[in-house]
């Protein structure tokens, strides 16, 4: 009986997989776009007009993509800017 219950059946397993992916996601949204108001102030301050908008689809991107997700954006906007695209 004691064996039964220390084994985590595989329903619960994949039920738990999920919730911490999401709870990855959220959380990985959440410092995303702290970190695109960061940056964004950091910008504006040594006088750079390299503004990234926080939206949904702004924060989705750093949310499933993370570091490299922040890293686009920048790219696409620092192209954008300075017409190297």
């Amino acid at each position: 009986m004691e064996l039964e219950n220390i084994i985590i059946k595989k329903e619960d397993r994949i039920k738990m997989k999920k919730i911490e992916m999401l709870v990855n996601v959220l959380l990985r949204a959440v410092f995303g776009g702290i970190a695109i108001y960061a940056l964004n102030t950091i910008f504006q301050y040594i006088g750079l007009q390299m503004v990234v908008g926080i939206n949904v689809k702004t924060i989705a991107t750093v949310g499933v993509l993370g570091f490299p997700g922040l890293l686009l954006l920048y790219g696409i906007l620092f192209c954008h800017s300075f017409g190297a695209y």
